[in-house]
C-alpha cells in the first residue's frame, strides 16, 4: 500500500476511536505515532518536541494559575455575589434574570477563563431561580450554555494563552484585544434574551433600586478586585500575564483564608437577602479553610493535566502535518479563494465547521498555525485574526453536534440535550452577527491596545 493509503487508514482509525469516546490526547498521539512510522519520521523527534514545549513554555504557566484563580473565586462564593449584582442591575427589565445570567457569565469568565466552568457555575446557580421566576426550563438551560461561550474571549482566557504560545504572539495584547469583542458578545446575547422573553412574557420584574445595586456591588468586591488586578497589571505593563496570574492567586488565597473565620464569626449566609445584610457582612465572602486548599489546587491541577499534554502533542502533530504538506494544501485552497475578504471569510467558515465537531482547543492547535500565516499574508492583522478565530471557535460550544456547553448545561440542569437545541438558535444568530461585525471592524479588537 502507498503512504497515502496508510495515512488514510490511520486517520479513519483514530476518528473511530474519537467517536467511541477516546480522549482527544490519545487520538492525536496515536495519529502522530502512526504517521511518523509511515513517513519515516524518528520517534525521538516527537519526544524532543514534547520536551521543548515544556522547556520553553513560561507563558503556559499562566494557564494553571488562572484556572486556580477561578476555582478559588468560585469556592469563596463570589460567583453568587456576582450573579446578585447582575440581577439587581437588570431585574427591572423583561427577561432581566436571563440577561443577569448572561452578564454573570461575562463577569465570571473574566476570572475563570474557561467556558465550561462558567456554564457549570452560573447554570447550576441560576437555572433553578429562572424556572421559579417563570422562565421555560429549556430556555433557562440554553441561556447558561450560551453565556458560557464568552469564557474563552473575555480575559484572562486560557485559549488565548494557548494561541499566543503557538503563534508566538504577546499574550497581554491578545487579552486586551478580547475585551471589546467579549463585551459585544454579552450585549448581543442579552438583546436576544430580552427579545425572546418579551415575546413570551417570561420573567418577573423587580423594582430598580440604586441602593440594592450599590450593596450587591460591594458584596461582589472580591470578584471585581480580581478582574481589575489582572487587567491593571497587564494593561499597564507592570507584569506579564504569568506574573499577574501569580499575584492574583496569592491575593485570592490570602483573602479567602481570612474571610472564612470572619464569615463563621458573623454567621454570614450567602443566600441571605441583600437588604438584610449588614455593611460588614457584605464585605465578607464564604472563603475557605487551609485544609480545603489542597483539594482546590488538586482540582485545578487535574484540568491543567488534561490541557498541557494536549498542547505539547499538538506541536508534534503540526510537524507531522507539515511533513505531509497539509499546510500547503489548506493554504492553497484558502488563498485560491481570492483576496482579503475571501480569505477571511473562508477561514471563518473552516473554523465554524470544525468547531461543530471539535472542542476549541483542538481547533486552535490544529488550524491556527495554518490559517493565521495565510491571513497575515493578505493583510489581516495577527491580533485581529486571533480574536476572529477564537470568537468563531467559541460559537462551536453551542453548535451541534458537539456543543460542549450544551452537554455541560444539560448535565447541571437535568434538561435533555436535544431539548436545548431550539432555544440556542436566537443566541447563535446573535453570536454569528457579532462575529461578522468583529471580522469587518478591526478597531473592535485593536482599539484598546496601547501600542496601536
Amino acid at each position: 500500500m502507498t503512504d497515502a493509503t496508510w495515512i488514510t487508514l490511520i486517520s479513519l482509525g483514530v476518528t473511530m476511536f474519537f467517536m467511541l469516546g477516546t480522549p482527544v490526547l490519545l487520538v492525536i498521539f496515536y495519529w502522530v505515532v502512526g504517521c511518523s512510522f509511515v513517513i519515516d519520521l524518528p520517534l525521538d523527534n516527537t519526544g524532543n518536541e514534547l520536551l521543548n514545549v515544556f522547556n520553553k513554555g513560561f507563558a503556559l504557566l499562566a494557564m494553571p494559575l488562572f484556572i486556580l484563580t477561578g476555582d478559588l473565586i468560585n469556592q469563596s462564593g463570589i460567583a453568587r455575589r456576582l450573579s446578585d449584582f447582575a440581577y439587581s442591575c437588570l431585574g427591572w427589565l423583561r427577561g432581566g434574570l436571563a440577561m443577569a445570567a448572561i452578564s454573570a457569565c461575562g463577569l465570571f469568565a473574566a476570572i475563570s477563563g474557561s467556558n465550561s466552568a462558567t456554564t457549570a457555575t452560573i447554570g447550576s446557580m441560576l437555572h433553578p431561580e429562572m424556572v421559579k421566576g417563570g422562565y421555560d426550563e429549556r430556555f433557562s438551560a440554553a441561556t447558561a450554555a450560551a453565556g458560557g461561550t464568552v469564557g474563552i474571549i473575555i480575559p484572562p482566557s486560557i485559549i488565548f494563552i494557548v494561541y499566543g504560545f503557538l503563534l508566538n504572539l504577546p499574550i497581554s495584547d491578545l487579552f486586551i484585544a478580547g475585551i471589546l469583542p467579549g463585551a459585544l458578545m454579552v450585549l448581543a446575547m442579552m438583546t436576544a434574551a430580552f427579545i425572546i422573553c418579551t415575546i413570551n412574557g417570561w420573567g418577573y420584574l423587580i423594582k430598580l433600586s440604586p441602593m440594592r445595586v450599590i450593596k450587591t456591588a460591594i458584596g461582589a468586591w472580591l470578584g471585581f478586585f480580581a478582574i481589575g488586578l489582572v487587567l491593571w497589571c497587564i494593561y499597564t505593563g507592570r507584569a506579564s500575564p504569568t506574573e499577574a496570574a501569580g499575584v492574583t492567586v496569592g491575593v485570592c488565597i490570602i483573602i479567602g483564608l481570612l474571610c472564612y473565620p470572619l464569615n463563621k464569626i458573623m454567621g454570614d449566609d450567602e443566600n441571605e437577602k441583600v437588604e438584610d445584610k449588614s455593611a460588614v457582612s457584605m464585605l465578607v465572602v464564604k472563603g475557605f479553610t487551609l485544609m480545603s486548599l489542597p483539594q482546590i489546587v488538586s482540582r485545578s491541577a487535574q484540568i491543567t493535566g488534561i490541557l498541557v499534554p494536549l498542547i505539547a502533542i499538538s506541536v508534534a502533530m503540526q510537524q507531522v502535518m507539515s511533513s505531509l504538506g497539509a499546510k500547503e494544501f489548506i493554504g492553497g485552497f484558502v488563498t485560491g479563494m481570492g483576496g482579503y475578504y475571501a480569505v477571511l471569510f473562508t477561514s471563518m467558515a473552516i473554523v465554524f465547521v470544525t468547531g461543530m465537531i471539535l472542542e476549541s482547543l483542538p481547533v486552535t492547535i490544529i488550524l491556527a498555525p495554518i490559517l493565521a500565516p495565510i491571513a497575515a499574508s493578505v493583510g489581516v492583522d495577527p491580533i485581529h485574526f486571533s480574536v476572529i478565530f477564537l470568537v468563531g471557535a467559541s460559537i462551536g460550544f453551542i453548535t451541534p453536534p458537539y456543543g460542549l456547553n450544551l452537554y455541560v448545561a444539560s448535565g447541571v440542569t437535568g434538561v435533555p440535550y436535544f431539548r436545548l437545541l431550539r432555544y440556542t438558535v436566537p443566541y447563535l444568530i446573535a453570536l454569528i452577527s457579532t462575529w461578522i461585525l468583529v471580522a469587518l471592524t478591526p478597531e473592535l479588537a485593536l482599539w484598546l491596545l496601547p501600542t496601536r
